[in-house]
């Protein structure tokens, strides 16, 4: 036994375990103390010598909101890469940075709010740039690579904690904190919940952060799932924080709790842990948990969990043992490992999309034109450090190829503003220019406010010339000749000083609205026009300004006149990933904005050998038909433009491969809030249509061969191995990627499933076997009428190839399993959410803590089928659970209406107010039972007997 000194608690004994020291900790705290916990900013136990702690340091591809930092590619381009290893190792840089910031800034934060693992469901989500890819073990397998790397190897001491967002189902910025993803229990458990699942197991993870959204019509602040499945997957302690303002969600917004108290008390029930609302201030959410108390509505046992959680991350981050933290002296900051870092994974996550006649590589003496509205930009995003370092795809094509061989046009509309007096916008001149946006960091940078050091533009007989964009959907923005970007701040003012578009509400974009035989320009930021007023410009609710818009010179003229001189053109087309998709706001549309659309056309015109290059957070439909060669990367980080240049040179063969399906066009997209990816043939595994390009696609300046495929299956897994030959003339990295699909599936199953994949470095005529093992596991299913996973015996393909549709080699395996047998109906009945096929419902809570209900969509009418009812000898009755006004009709397989239930709800009664019917019916023998919804009712369950 160790001895304790009076002066030496247990808590800080580290011969101790840490569930010892947590239990004696947590003896030691008041009531009070505890409840100061519970916010994401904990204040000090002075008298324990216990520090101030917060909750949440955004890293998602760098260190973020606290200024200067490493800036790796966007999470989606390290999805790119589908290299486990690189990711690991930016993971390890970015933990190894924060611990540097950190040792001179104790607002940065330890527990990071990283990596992000929603799955990329759907292009048009405005979050698309934080995920990994649309599938699930590809998404957990690079999250995992970049937890090790944020926890770093020490057995017992974190570098960082990792906590995954967001949980659960969670795609659409559009109503995000209201909508509903309805998610059945195959996508569930198949899709959703895969890639958390995987990731977690894998032991790295101190927790997750949900989603704002609900699932299945319940709060995922309150979600049943945090303990009934993410906590059983791990004997960690895992930390469960709240995502920004979503605990006042509950209330004020999704209306799901009548009280503040009540809606604490559930989500820390729930399995949240740590609330972050209202900023630094935590005395509503101390309130909210007190009076929670005080209405018995919790108890000091109940808050001891979650403290307990939270000490379990500040324990494993050496807070308490800084003499045996091995982490504590890190000072890795911005070195050259770094920096060759960021470049070999901006490279690594380049895609070639389409490369005819060998265009690419270009020759060294190539003369180039380089357009486009990303051409001269390095463009950051959200969760974006400060650039130390800025390479954009011209200045690294000028470091390339030499600026003599080098010419280029931004393409941006050349414009002046001509008021009503025949006066023009006026830019003055002003001092102090070099200020970047978030260069000295910020916990909550949303706060931020624009600069009012500069003066207003004013009119005068000259004016100043704007450089113009339309970033599609006539969203504007207008950008002074010093390249300062006009922006409003909080007095009103109009003032050309941004260095870019950006803050949680982009104050740099504009409208241009017909009015009359001129324009009104509306400041979107704040939805006032923009007026002139004899103390400068201003935003203002009324006298605006009509201004005649003078084209001074055309984007695409000005593309035209380089684009003729070169021998190949490089259009440098994407996004600005603060406007039209980005949090809060999803796209509308695949299509490149109309702008760049007419940038294009002119490249193409003036010179057929034009290449494309789009540098974007998310898929466009680009018609690649009449362009010899085409590529996309994310936008890239600090090194994005070295990266492309060295691509484009050959020095590096591509091999950066799709995360996600790129569709042709908007009529091959579900609604953006369709979650099942099963009925609404979703992603690759189920899309039914030709993609655009197909996950995994992506080309490269060698080819390979693939050969010698051969499975062997052992108790619990499928031995896989095949080889792979580079049969070009340079060296490069190929992306082998293996596949299943089951061949003759009784319910409906992925067209292929990504099972495994490895990046391999070949040298010319280097010959590589690649050997995967693939658990027996990976091949099952939920079967929903078991409430467990299956494997269904029989023929499975096996087939590796270089993409999902670019299948190289192919076998059949027989796989033992369970066989399939009829749904146990008088036994068990039928959970209405485990149908087979629907139409026309929505799935929701049965009550506000568990199970799930089903109700018709917009309260019309809905269709359910349940397969393969065993109703053995005969039933003779019917028995259905629901709840509000409607009518509940069950047939059988198609045929005429056998019962009609008609239910009524007391007056006053609520959605949860559930009753229960009763009908004849006749059936017997093996059917599928078919249930119409008629009204807003809510299904929960109908049995038989008799």
């Amino acid at each position: 036994m160790t001895a304790h000194t009076p002066h030496t608690p247990p808590f800080r004994d580290a011969q101790l375990p840490f569930a010892k020291r947590i239990d004696d900790l947590l003896s030691r705290l008041t009531l009070d103390e505890k409840i100061g916990f519970l916010h994401q900013f904990t204040p000090a136990v002075e008298r324990l010598g216990i520090a101030a702690f917060r909750t949440g340091q955004e890293a998602l591809h760098g260190v973020a909101w606290m200024g200067a930092a490493t800036v790796f590619p966007q999470a989606v381009g390290l999805g790119a890469t589908w290299n486990t290893d690189l990711v690991r190792r930016v993971g390890e840089a970015v933990s190894k940075e924060a611990r540097a910031m950190r040792a001179r800034d104790d607002r940065v934060g330890l527990n990071v709010w990283s990596p992000t693992v929603n799955l990329l469901r759907h292009p048009l989500w405005g979050r698309g740039e934080e995920g990994y890819s649309e599938d699930p073990r590809l998404t957990s397998a690079i999250a995992t690579a970049y937890t090790r790397g944020l926890r770093g190897d020490h057995p017992t001491y974190w570098r960082t904690a990792p906590v995954l967002k967001h949980w659960l189902a969670h795609n659409n910025e559009t109503g995000r904190d209201v909508t509903s993803s309805s998610v059945r229990p195959r996508v569930l458990h198949e899709y959703d919940l895969r890639a958390f699942r995987e990731t977690v197991e894998a032991g790295a993870t101190a927790g997750v952060m949900p989603a704002y959204n609900l699932v299945n019509g319940r709060p995922n602040h309150v979600s049943p799932y945090l303990n009934e499945h993410l906590r059983t997957w791990t004997d960690e302690e895992l930390l469960v924080c709240s995502d920004a303002g979503a605990p006042s969600n509950l209330v004020d917004s999704e209306h799901y709790f009548d009280t503040h108290e009540e809606a604490t008390a559930a989500a820390l029930l729930a399995g949240v842990d740590s609330f972050t609302d209202h900023g630094t201030d935590s005395s509503q959410i101390t309130a909210r948990v007190r009076g929670a108390l005080d209405r018995g509505l919790l108890t000091e046992s109940d808050l001891d969990a979650a403290v307990r959680r939270q000490l379990s991350v500040r324990f494993r981050l050496g807070e308490f043992d800084p003499q045996d933290d091995p982490h504590a002296l890190t000072d890795d900051f911005d070195t050259p490992a770094h920096r060759a870092l960021a470049q070999e994974a901006a490279e690594q996550s380049v895609v070639l999309l389409k490369n005819s006649a060998g265009l690419l590589p270009l020759a060294p003496d190539t003369r180039l034109a380089v357009v486009g509205l990303l051409a001269d930009e390095c463009k950051l995003d959200w969760y974006s450090g400060t650039l130390i370092h800025r390479s954009t795809p011209l200045e690294g094509l000028y470091e390339r190829f030499g600026a003599e061989r080098v010419e280029f046009a931004e393409g941006v509309d050349r414009v002046r503003l001509k008021t009503s007096t025949g006066a023009f916008l006026y830019v003055p001149e002003a001092q102090a220019l070099d200020e970047v946006r978030g260069a000295e960091g910020a916990l909550d940078p949303a706060l931020l406010s624009g600069r009012t050091d500069l003066p207003p533009l004013y009119c005068d007989r000259a004016g100043t010339e704007l450089a113009l964009v339309d970033w599609g959907e006539g969203v504007l923005t207008l950008r002074a000749p010093d390249g300062r970007y006009l922006s409003v701040a909080e007095d009103g003012r109009v003032r050309a000083s941004a260095d870019q578009p950006g803050g949680w509400v982009v104050q740099e974009t504009f409208r241009l609205e017909p009015h009359g035989n001129g324009h009104l320009l509306r400041h979107i930021g704040t939805g006032r026009h923009v007026s002139v007023a004899a103390d400068g410009v201003r935003v203002a609710e009324a006298d605006p300004e009509i201004f005649e818009l003078i084209v001074v010179e055309r984007g695409e003229d000005a593309v035209t006149r380089v684009a003729s001189q070169a021998d190949v053109v490089l259009v440098v087309a994407g996004n600005d990933p603060h406007i039209n998709g980005r949090e809060t706001e999803d796209r509308t549309t695949l299509a490149l904005p109309a702008h760049q659309e007419r940038l294009l056309r002119a490249a193409r015109a003036a010179n057929p050998d034009t290449v494309l290059a789009l540098v974007s957070a998310y898929p466009y439909a680009v018609d690649p038909a009449a362009l010899p060669a085409m590529l996309w990367t994310s936008h890239g980080g600090q090194a994005a433009g070295t990266a492309l240049a060295r691509i484009l040179a050959g020095d590096v063969s591509p091999a950066g491969r799709l995360p996600q399906t790129w569709y042709a066009d908007d009529a091959d997209l579900p609604d953006l809030l369709d979650y099942d990816v099963i009925g609404g043939h979703q992603t690759y595994l189920y899309f039914e249509g030709t993609p655009l390009f197909p996950f995994g696609h992506g080309l490269s300046y060698a080819t390979f061969s693939y050969a010698d495929l051969a499975t062997r299956t052992t108790d619990g897994a499928l031995h896989v191995s095949f080889t792979v030959t580079n049969t070009g003339d340079m060296a490069a990295d190929e992306v082998a990627q293996l596949y299943s699909r089951a061949v003759d599936p009784a319910v409906p199953r992925p067209r292929r499933e990504l099972l495994a994949h490895g990046r391999v470095r070949l040298e010319p005529g280097e010959r590589r076997e690649l050997t995967f093992e693939v658990p027996l596991a990976a091949f099952d299913f939920w079967d929903v009428t078991r409430g467990a996973w299956r494997r269904e015996p029989g023929p499975y393909e096996v087939l590796a190839g270089a993409s999902s549709e670019d299948v190289r080699l192919r076998t059949t395996v027989l796989l033992d399993g369970e066989p399939a047998t009829p749904r146990p109906v008088l036994r068990h009945g039928l959970a209405a959410a485990d149908f087979d096929d629907q139409c026309g419902v929505a799935i929701v809570d049965r009550t506000k803590t568990s199970g799930d209900a089903v109700t018709a969509a917009q309260g019309r009418t809905g269709e359910l089928v349940y397969r393969d009812c065993d109703f053995a000898g005969g039933v003779t009755e019917v028995t259905v659970t629901a709840s509000g006004d409607g009518v509940v009709e069950v047939s059988l397989e198609g045929g005429p209406v056998l019962a009609a239930l008609t239910f009524r709800a007391p007056e006053g009664a609520d959605r949860y107010a559930y009753s229960t019917l009763t009908a004849e019916i006749i059936a017997e023998g093996v059917r599928d039972v078919q249930i119409g919804l008629r009204g807003p009712l809510r299904l929960a369950h109908v049995g038989f007997s008799g």
